[in-house]
């Protein structure tokens, strides 16, 4: 299937992948340790020393030492120097890992779709299960079926959706067609999605996700690392909405990180109360589309994190 972002008239350039700051606290850890090196080593190689001092005719361990001290310290200094060679390839090896995490996010820039690529049919409820078939059945059969369907599909996502979730997804996604979510990237920060709401068909709705940075970058050609389907087909009877998305493999996304981006989708677009959080996020939403200056990233950030609906 093929999927095709709409030209936006929002003004992004503002939003970039952007470094939050996080708190850490360092506890130092001392382990006790005997100072005395010399006498542990002398300890441990007594026989030998004293063997090696009757060689040499000295009388004891000491004397052994200040026999051979200029010796011991040219052993020393042996053992103490640097090969540069060796240095020079830690160096390299250091270098090398610092440029692919440096890279790690450029390489995620995919080659845009290409302008003149046909738009395939949009896919239906019935090309993925026969409806005349299953639309007399129980709610808990269609649920088995459509699980079962993608079973063997990897990177897919899938679920039943209530109708009373799935109306609100609708209503905010038809007043908020366009919104970005962060993604979590570990020590570096968040990293900003696009997401764009696509109403293909009587029955069938795309959501779709991708880098902003990519978005920015080919526009309207930009490719989807991933495409979630929803089927209203069976709304009315069953009163629920199927869903299900891909990611694509190529891809830097992994299938868990989609799916966190799933739940924001269900937190800004969705929450099922009427509550002091949800108000917030719905806001946040519309500052966006209406392209005010109250929208705020941290604000946006926070919401996303916040586990209370």
């Amino acid at each position: 299937m093929s999927v095709r972002f709409r030209p936006s008239l929002l003004k992004l350039n503002e939003l970039k992948f952007f470094q939050q700051s996080r708190g850490a606290v360092c506890t130092n850890i001392n382990f006790n340790r005997r100072n005395d090196k010399a006498e542990l080593l002398t300890d441990k190689y007594k026989e030998k020393l004293i063997k090696k001092a009757n060689e040499l005719g000295v009388k004891n361990v000491n004397e052994l030492k200040e026999r051979l001290k200029d010796q011991i310290e040219v052993q020393k200094k042996e053992f103490s120097k640097i090969d540069p060679l060796k240095e020079l390839e830690e160096y390299e090896r250091r270098q090398a890992i610092e440029a692919q995490e440096k890279l790690k996010h450029e390489n995620q820039i995919r080659d845009p779709r290409a302008a003149n690529t046909p738009e395939k049919p949009f896919k239906t409820l019935n090309s993925y299960v026969d409806l005349e078939k299953i639309k007399e059945l129980p709610l808990k059969e269609l649920e088995l079926i459509w699980r079962a369907r993608f079973q063997s599909k990897d990177n897919t996502l899938i679920s039943l959706i209530t109708s009373n979730v799935f109306d609100k997804f609708y209503k905010n996604a038809r007043e908020n067609p366009i919104f970005v979510l962060p993604l979590p990237r570990g020590d570096e920060g968040f990293e900003l999605h696009y997401i764009q709401w696509s109403f293909v068909g009587p029955n069938t709705i795309h959501c779709m996700f991708t880098t902003l940075l990519e978005f920015k970058t080919h526009k309207e050609f930009a490719r989807p690392h991933t495409t979630i389907s929803f089927h209203t087909e069976l709304q009315d009877s069953h009163n629920v909405v199927f869903m299900n998305g891909t990611v694509e493999k190529e891809s830097a996304v992994k299938l868990q990180e989609a799916q966190l981006l799933l739940l924001n989708i269900q937190r800004f677009y969705g929450a099922l109360e009427e509550t002091e959080v949800s108000r917030r996020r719905l806001q946040l939403l519309q500052d966006f589309t209406n392209g005010s200056a109250n929208f705020n990233i941290d604000k946006l950030v926070e919401e996303a994190q916040s586990l209370d609906n």
